[in-house]
């Protein structure tokens, strides 16, 4: 059983609900109950397949980490895929600090891929108004050259 502590400190990950076809793609949450946007969790699994995902709440890439983690770290073995996972080491402490996860809402792009990161970037400035004019023309010429190309 999580101690008082864990209640009040331990780690903090950024989830959101994915199909479960995509858990094999990030760390996902074995939760235990929910109190509004807070999951509180009794495991995470890196990358699991859809079968067996503990459930469809991803970690989508942001943390608040007790700094317990950098002993656990230390002691890293190689997981999923061959590679040191931190959600090893985030699970190792589930029993000890507490693992909670905050559903993000909002907008979400997955920045570990050129496309994604493409498409944050042209997200973001589209929404700068110290942009608007002259890179919305821009947009606007290279969809219509590619559309003619095409």
């Amino acid at each position: 059983m999580v101690d008082a502590h864990a209640k009040t400190g331990g780690h903090m990950v950024a989830t959101m609900d994915v199909p479960r076809k995509s858990t094999s793609c990030y760390g996902v949450l074995d939760v235990s109950h929910e109190i509004g946007r807070i999951a509180h969790a009794c495991g995470m699994v890196e990358k699991p397949r859809p079968d067996v995902a503990p459930s469809t709440l991803a970690v989508v890439g942001r943390y608040i980490l007790d700094g317990s983690i950098f002993n656990r770290l230390d002691a890293l073995r190689p997981g999923a895929g061959g590679e040191l996972q931190l959600t090893d080491a985030i699970n190792a402490d589930v029993d000890t600090v507490g693992v909670t996860g905050f559903r993000f809402a909002g907008e979400r792009f997955d920045c570990g891929s050129v496309q994604g990161f493409v498409q944050a970037t042209v997200a973001f400035a589209l929404e700068r108004a110290d942009f608007d004019g002259e890179f919305t023309d821009f947009m606007v010429r290279r969809l219509q050259q590619n559309t003619i190309a095409a």
